[in-house]
């Protein structure tokens, strides 16, 4: 059953992205429907009686899965169509992948509670600001097209990025996301300081993982620092966006894939 519901998580998915435009209330019901089966596989998959099973696959999934949730409430408000291109087909990869690369089991016998918190948050952290660098990426097609536009159409992505909010509200909604992604990276930076005996049994260590983590923190702190006091916007947001996302991407999905698929060793 669990594979039925990947296969056509991942089917609805890709169909949700070739749509047209116009097809907008289908649209909305076949994303809400794949981000249901989605949800439950994902749920499946990580949870197992007095453990949870995590990798590399599972986070980018939850990442994507939260990240489609976004991107369905935004467009309530917003027309982020172009956005679409995007997030739907990385969903359905995510899918995939979680399917060929179940991840590994962690005993949850004799850990803290703050363990599952920890996990949670910086799942969240990551999902927000994942969809922050798939706007920053759309935010530059869309720049590009101004600069760029011709009489002929160009294509399904370019007639979506023409239905895009402007470049000023796209700019706010940027902004608004990495702030409230710039709270979570920092709640999970904490809790990993004030509670890494209680997390994971030792005293915190200056592993791959936390160097990248705190460099990724202090990107958008100095994106956000710049936005307050020096106005930044425009490549040099886009750029600073982008450059804390790569770097959280090798602390947690890039180190996850290199140690279970690479170096077949188990979590740490």
């Amino acid at each position: 059953m669990q594979t039925y519901f990947l296969i056509s998580a991942a089917v609805l998915y890709l169909v949700c992205a070739l749509l047209p435009s116009r097809q907008g209330p289908l649209i909305a019901t076949l994303t809400a429907v794949a981000w249901l089966l989605h949800g439950v596989t994902l749920w499946l998959e990580v949870t197992a009686p007095g453990s949870l099973r995590f990798g590399f696959a599972a986070m980018l999934s939850a990442a994507l899965w939260v990240s489609v949730a976004a991107y369905w409430l935004e467009n309530r408000n917003y027309s982020l169509d172009g956005l679409r291109r995007m997030v739907m087909p990385s969903a359905a990869v995510a899918v995939a992948l979680e399917a060929l690369f179940p991840g590994n089991l962690i005993a949850l016998e004799g850990k803290s509670v703050m363990f599952g918190w920890h996990i949670a948050i910086a799942t969240l952290a990551y999902a927000t600001l994942t969809i922050a660098a798939f706007h920053a990426v759309l935010m530059a097609l869309q720049e590009s097209r101004l600069h760029t536009r011709t009489t002929a159409g160009g294509g399904f992505l370019a007639a979506a990025l023409d239905q895009l909010p402007a470049l000023l509200t796209m700019e706010k909604l940027l902004f608004r996301m990495i702030g409230f992604g710039f709270v979570l990276l920092s709640l999970t930076v904490l809790s990993g300081i004030v509670f890494s005996e209680q997390l994971f049994g030792q005293a915190l260590k200056w592993d791959h993982k936390s160097v990248f983590t705190l460099l990724s923190w202090l990107l958008f702190a100095a994106l956000l620092a710049g936005r307050r006091f020096r106005g930044w916007r425009g490549k040099t947001a886009l750029t600073f966006t982008l450059a804390g996302f790569a770097t959280l991407l090798l602390a947690y999905v890039g180190s996850r894939f290199v140690f279970e698929v690479v170096l077949h060793r188990g979590f740490v």
